[in-house]
């Protein structure tokens, strides 16, 4: 039973990788560094620190995003448990 924990447990976290990644990839940051840190943290398995490092660079640059990518943003912070990251994300929204 530990070894199926142990492997459902790395499962969550790949898949959690995997969404920041895809969120990542969808987002509208262009800052390269900010990219590449967020994926630093990704490496490490850091992924609820990455996953607020890119909220925060959204919110910081003021970078629009639509009501669809708010609510995978709303659903990710969710599940990961970081519900102040996407505090006021939803001022940057267009239609």
């Amino acid at each position: 039973m530990i070894r199926s924990g142990l492997v459902w447990g790395q499962l969550v976290h790949l898949s959690y990788r995997a969404r920041v990644v895809a969120l990542l990839e969808d987002s509208p940051l262009t800052s390269e560094a900010v990219i590449m840190d967020v994926h630093h943290l990704l490496s490490h398995g850091e992924e609820a620190p990455a996953f607020d490092t890119m909220c925060s660079w959204i919110y910081e640059d003021t970078l629009p995003i639509t009501r669809q990518y708010h609510a995978r943003l709303l659903a990710m912070a969710d599940e990961v448990g970081t519900p102040r990251s996407i505090q006021r994300l939803d001022e940057l929204l267009v239609d």
